[in-house]
Parts: structure tokens; sequence; C-alpha cells
């Protein structure tokens, strides 16, 4: 618990291992700590301490500098270089009190040093800052934990919601782009037919949506792997083009491709890369007005292939394209026609572009439009 940003311990809630060779002071320190309300553990041979404190795991060690066979200094060191008690704090307790002595403590590891004879008060204080510093850290312990608990059943529930929809919606998708096929509006009237193609079009929006939550989810757990092979950039870029021809053409939108050079290839993941190019001509769409044109561009940059897609369309500013792949806030731009988008899309695609080793690049303009840019490494011959 908290109160005022001091966390409140219960001394009986911790244990302190006390070392020292002198019976009399191991005695004197137990009483001390004791009456202060916590567990209290002792040790008189300093060759003993680490196999103790391996064992007993006690929150804070209070440890004598100068003892027979081994000095509290190495021992602390010891401690330090171990994985399973390098985080457990030591205060040092020694008549020596010299500036060199006390350096010589913290450059071994100790998180205090307190001179002989102590005084009680100034002791129990010092113990408890240390026991208040283990708490928080106790606390940040669980609640990362929790943290780690809420984020995997998070992304569980996404994948099973993307993946157990797939398969009705891609049953769905089919069945209207039929209709939009079989049924012209010169059969069904020009309403009827208009409906059946923004069903279509609304129904492909929520399968790309499902399947871009479905990567990302993957993505962000490691199940999605990165399967890197050589491949010819025009034709994939090509075949992506393609599929988007007659969406643009229903928003009366012209899609071109620009080549700097038909036979670049490049050596990634063949299908992240269709994703993304997927998203950001689906966003391209969106924020261009009907009549415009879009260019899908390859070229070349140094060592890497470039892959843009660029709109004449709505633009953004400055402070909204650097919000775009800001994961902690969300942001929605509405398109041409009113069409929302997630969010989630341009953060699949930052997310495969460093997984294959490549990176995005954004440049708007307010009013002229957007180029979306994905860098991919080259094949190296």
């Amino acid at each position: 618990m908290a109160d005022n940003g001091i966390i409140q311990i219960r001394p009986a809630d911790f244990t302190i291992l006390v070392v020292d060779d002198v019976p009399a002071s191991v005695m004197l320190l137990k009483v001390v700590l004791a009456r202060a309300g916590y567990n209290v553990i002792t040790c008189d041979d300093p060759t003993k301490v680490v196999a103790l404190v391996g064992t007993a795991m006690p929150d804070l060690i209070l440890l004598d500098v100068m003892m027979p066979q081994i000095s509290g200094f190495q021992i602390c060191k010891t401690l330090k270089e171990q994985t399973e008690t390098k985080d457990i704090p030591v205060i040092f307790l020694s008549a020596l009190d010299n500036t060199e002595s006390m350096l010589e403590g913290f450059q071994a590891g100790g998180a205090d040093y307190v001179g002989k004879p102590f005084e009680k008060d100034i002791l129990l204080e010092r113990v408890r800052s240390q026991i208040q510093l283990v708490a928080a850290r106790q606390i940040i312990e669980r609640q990362n934990v929790e943290l780690r608990e809420t984020i995997y059943g998070r992304d569980k529930l996404y994948s099973v919601i993307a993946h157990d929809l797939r398969s009705p919606l891609g049953a769905i998708q089919l069945t209207t782009k039929m209709f939009e096929d079989m049924l012209p509006a010169e059969l069904i009237g020009e309403d009827m037919h208009g409906l059946i193609v923004e069903c279509n079009n609304q129904v492909t929006e929520l399968f790309s949506l499902l399947d871009n939550l479905l990567k990302w989810t993957k993505s962000q757990t490691g199940k999605l792997k990165t399967v890197f092979q050589d491949f010819s950039l025009d034709i994939m870029i090509t075949a992506v083009h393609d599929m988007y021809v007659k969406v643009a053409e229903m928003k009366g939108i012209t899609l071109t491709i620009e080549q700097a050079d038909p036979d670049i290839t490049v050596r990634a993941d063949m299908d992240m890369c269709k994703t993304v190019l997927r998203n950001f001509l689906s966003n391209a769409i969106k924020f261009s007005q009907e009549g415009s044109t879009i260019e899908i561009v390859e070229n070349v940059d140094g060592d890497y292939a470039v892959m843009s897609v660029r709109d004449h369309g709505c633009g953004m500013t400055e402070e909204e394209v650097g919000r775009l792949f800001n994961k902690d806030t969300h942001f929605t731009k509405f398109g041409t026609n009113r069409e929302e988008g997630s969010g989630l899309g341009l953060l699949l695609c930052q997310s495969f572009a460093q997984a294959n080793g490549g990176h995005l690049k954004v440049a708007s303009t307010p009013g002229e439009g957007s180029t979306f840019s994905m860098y991919i490494p080259l094949h190296k011959a």
C-alpha cells in the first residue's frame, strides 16, 4: 500500500539476515530488529553465508565487513555475481568508517554503509528505507506479471475472434461477390445493384480488418514467422495492383504502376510485403477523390528497394503523421466517402517492415495527398 507516494510496509512480512562473527553483535542486532517487527535470521560463520542466503532468500542482509577467512566485501561480490541473489540489498556494518572503506563497500555492490557503533534509530531508518525499495520492487514485479497475463489474454481473444470469424466472413464475401457479378444493374435496377456493391465492399473491408487483426496478434506474440525468399518486386506489385484496380474504379480512381527498374529483386517475406501494399492501397483509395490517380512507384535507394503508394487525396498534417504509428493512441481519419479505418493496418505494416529488415516512410501535405513507402532490403547475389 502507498500513502502520499510512500509505500507502507508491515515489518513482519520481511526477513533480514544478520551476519557478524561476534556473537554479542549478532544478538544485539537481532533484538533491535525483532522489536521493530522484522523476522530475523542470523549467521556468525562467514563461510556459510552464501549457502544460507541461497536457501533462506532474505529480503535484506546486514553484513559485517571485518571477519576472519573472508571479508564482508568479498561475500557481497559473490552474492551479486549470482542470478538468484544479486537483487538482495546489502547494508554493510563496520568500524571502518573512512571514505576508502565506504567506497569499496559500494563498489562491491552494497546498498548502504553504517558505521559501528551504530545509533539504533538511524540503523532502523536505513533498514526501513531498503525494505521500502524491496517492497516497491515486489509490487512492480507483481504488476508486470499481471500485465503480461492481461496482454496474453487480450491477444488470445483477438486471435480466436479473428480466426473463428474469417471462415464465415470469407463465405459471405464470396456470396456477395457472386451476387454483384450475376445481378447487373440492368437486371435488378441501379439502386439494388448499388446496395449489393456496397455490401460487398463492406464485407471485403471487414475481412481485411480481421486478416490484419489475426496477423498483428501473431506478430506480437511471436507466432508469425518471417519467411525470407528472393522474388521480383514487379511481379508482386502487379499481382496486388490487379486485385485493387476494380476497387479503385468503383470510386472513379485510376490506379497505375511506375517502374524505375522492372528487374528489382528483393529478399523478404512476400506475404508480408503483399499485406503492406494492400494496406497502403486500401488507405489511398479511402482518402482519394473521385477522378484522381493513385500511383504505385517502385525504385531503388541504396541497398533498399522502395515500394511506394502515392495518392492525391486529403493529405495529413505533420502532427497527424506522427500519430499514425503510436500504439498508445487510436488515430482515425475519415476518408472522402466517410470511410473509417481502424489504425491497425499501419501498425501491422510497420511491424512487417521491421521484421524484414526494412522500414516505413510517410510524406504528406494537407490537401495535396500522401506517399507511403516501404523500404525492403535488395537481394544481394
